[in-house]
């Protein structure tokens, strides 16, 4: 199961408004190869969801992964700060054992 923290339960539906999308969209979390560590995180939002798509849903926040990314992404918090120190969304991964300085890259 993938989790939001209240905080970036709220950035996201400001975000989803902004953005023109629907309260029915997915947020799509996912993994690419890149960054610092290895591995990259990805958001978005997306209206359909794709064969081979995992979907949880928590805070009212439905969240679409695929079968690839979930793997390394099981168990995973999405938080927001909105704080001088480090402004942004943060993906909290007990499977990462390693990030680089800036939070948007890891390797397991």
């Amino acid at each position: 199961m993938i989790t939001v923290s209240e905080s970036a339960k709220q950035k996201l539906e400001n975000l989803r408004t902004e953005s023109g999308f629907s309260s029915d969209s997915f947020l799509r979390v996912g993994v690419e190869g890149g960054g610092c560590s290895g591995l990259s995180y990805k958001l978005d939002f997306d209206n359909s969801m794709r064969e081979g798509d995992q979907l949880f849903e928590d805070k009212g926040v439905k969240i679409l992964v695929d079968k690839k990314s979930f793997l390394y992404l099981v168990g995973t918090e999405l938080d927001y700060s909105g704080g001088l120190n480090g402004k942004g969304f943060a993906f909290n991964n007990p499977n990462a054992t390693r990030t680089c300085g800036c939070g948007e890259s890891f390797a397991v």
